[in-house]
């Protein structure tokens, strides 16, 4: 194996190895560094194989709800062993892919622990062995873990974290999720569809707090409506995992009660992996768990850059795969734009659906927009109807004065596959009247992005 190289990327998630395939089509000469297997969180332990276990809840919620459809089904039941072992064989599949296209595309694979070097070189350390390479240009991807809090320790077995929430190897009966971000509102959906009873314990006044108030109250409604218990302006006080299961204080409104589960699973945010890879020992700087960047992801020392989770911006797998691209792209000395993160897709995968992006209503009004605000259920929807899915809405927030979309947020059956209609409408810079005259397809779920504009110009027909 080769010792120096154009770039070499520190590791292999969904930033690092789009960065490592990108600068190899550019005809750098290439390396990628990995202490795990390829396709880091993402595709091993995050977005593809929860989306897997989602995929069964809801096949399993189809059959049980077989009879809406004018259909039969007896006997229903889930094998939650086999349901954990189709999750890891996607995610597993998918890494045998990326390593497919490291192959493809003359990629060095580097197994080990890598640490930073000065002078652009990396250390690799593997079963006691170490050594070095360098480059050009490095890389650094190291992707984030669970955050950890106090008052709920993870132990890897009575208090987890996201990895071992995929792969437990009995279903618990009852189940405390702390946090309501997307991880935290999928695993509840998964489990909750499963047949566990689920409690959300979230510190803010309401689940996905990040997303617009509507869309959040709508996602409460339709939760509740599950059966899922939600504890918002909440929080856990402190954990006991000496019993059987655990037991957890929580504090709302001033009171104190105490709730038991079998697992609580803690999602309150993550931790960027920085430590011990060499940054002390670069000079690099870092600030509040983020390594700074500038806008093409150049930290304060030449030859070293940082994309992913580790930099500020939305912590997203697609964020990360375009700060590779553009990264490399500026190294090869190409004429590139700086990434917009005010137009980047927000979603969440549960059941209805939550997709967003650009401003709230409430961050759109504060910004000091004079705003036309539109929206349409799908109830309305024919297409919705139809599929027996007619729970949520799409909301849309348009300047008044030029028509600019500041801003768009769905909830209900696909919408995180619908999402890009409006992401690249606010990239070229379309206006209201512009998506309005747009013929949709009908049926269609998307017809409903083109009603709520229409409730935006009072020109809504099927309202």
């Amino acid at each position: 194996m080769k010792k120096s190289y154009d770039i070499i990327v520190l590791g292999s998630g969904p930033g690092g190895y789009v960065a490592a395939i990108r600068a190899s089509q550019l005809g750098l000469k290439t390396a990628i560094i990995e202490k795990e297997s390829l396709g880091g969180v993402c595709l091993n332990w995050g977005c593809i194989p929860t989306k897997a276990l989602l995929k069964s809840a809801q096949v399993f919620e189809y059959l049980k709800n077989a009879d809406q459809y004018g259909l039969s089904a007896s006997k229903i039941d889930k094998d939650f062993t086999s349901v954990v072992k189709r999750s890891r064989s996607v995610a597993d599949g998918m890494s045998k892919g990326v390593n497919f296209l490291m192959k493809k595309n003359k990629i060095d694979i580097i197994n080990g622990f890598g640490k930073l070097l000065p002078e652009k070189k990396v250390s690799v350390e593997i079963e006691g062995k170490k050594s070095t390479y360098s480059a050009e240009n490095i890389i650094i991807a190291t992707g984030a873990r669970s955050r950890e809090i106090n008052s709920i320790k993870q132990d890897g077995k009575k208090i987890i974290g996201y990895r071992e929430a995929m792969v437990l190897s009995k279903q618990p009966k009852k189940i405390i999720i702390v946090g309501s971000g997307a991880i935290g509102i999928e695993f509840a959906y998964f489990y909750n569809a499963m047949g566990s009873e689920v409690t959300i314990v979230e510190y803010l006044d309401r689940i996905l707090p990040v997303e617009d108030t509507d869309i959040s109250n709508q996602l409460a409604k339709s939760f509740k409506k599950s059966g899922i218990n939600l504890l918002t302006s909440s929080e856990v006080i402190s954990s006991d995992t000496k019993g059987k299961g655990v037991k957890v204080q929580v504090k709302s409104s001033g009171q104190i009660s105490e709730l038991d589960a079998d697992i609580v699973i803690s999602a309150v945010g993550i931790k960027s992996n920085i430590e011990n890879i060499g940054l002390e020992e670069t000079g690099i700087a870092v600030d509040n768990d983020k390594i700074l960047v500038d806008e093409f992801y150049k930290t304060n020392i030449p030859g070293y850059h940082a994309i992913g989770d580790i930099v500020s911006g939305q912590a997203l797998a697609h964020v990360a795969s375009a700060e590779g691209i553009l990264c490399v792209e500026k190294i090869a000395g190409h004429d590139v734009e700086a990434i917009d993160y005010k137009n980047i897709p927000g979603c969440t995968y549960c059941s209805p659906e939550v997709a967003s992006v650009g401003y709230t209503e409430k961050e759109a009004i504060d910004k000091g927009y004079s705003i036309k605000v539109g929206k349409f259920p799908f109830s309305a929807s024919g297409k919705a109807q139809a599929s027996g899915k007619p729970d949520g809405f799409i909301k849309v927030i348009f300047d008044e004065k030029y028509g600019e979309w500041l801003g768009c947020h769905m909830i209900g059956d696909g919408v995180t596959d619908m999402i890009a209609e409006a992401v690249l409408g606010r990239k070229l810079e379309t206006t209201g009247k512009e998506i309005l005259k747009a013929v949709h397809p009908h049926p269609t779920m998307s017809e409903a992005l083109m009603e709520s504009v229409a409730d935006a110009y009072d020109e809504v027909i099927h309202l």
